[in-house]
């Protein structure tokens, strides 16, 4: 089973919306005409990459990279990590992470009104 399903499950019975996307344009598309309280992002997608997402996400709505908490297998330099918290993402964890800290992040992000997730191929 695909990590984002499992996300996709254990968030659904907590009441949660959660959407997965896994093509980035589609997934900034669909960033930039809903409101999500949180956005799970995989640096490393097909033809379009995580930095591409979060430069073209700060272009267009720059509020909503406050949102993004980065998944990546990558092995981030400390100027790369900079570069993304100066960005503005939320925080960014390194493959494997385990579901429950992963929920421990999202939970308290998610707004009182709103319950909906969206991840770009985790």
């Amino acid at each position: 089973m695909e990590i984002g399903q499992i996300f996709a499950d254990v968030l659904k019975m907590e009441g949660h919306e959660y959407e997965t996307i896994t093509d980035g344009r589609y997934g900034l598309e669909m960033v930039l005409k809903n409101n999500y309280d949180v956005i799970l992002l995989d640096m490393c997608m097909p033809d379009y990459s995580g930095m591409d997402f979060l430069l073209d996400l700060k272009t267009k709505q720059s509020s909503e990279v406050r949102k993004v908490i980065i998944i990546t297998n990558l092995e981030l330099d400390e100027y790369q990590t900079k570069f993304l918290t100066d960005l503005g993402v939320c925080s960014i964890h390194q493959k494997p992470v385990s579901i429950q800290y992963l929920l421990s992040k999202i939970l308290p992000m998610e707004g009182k009104n709103q319950r909906r997730f969206k991840v770009d191929s985790i």
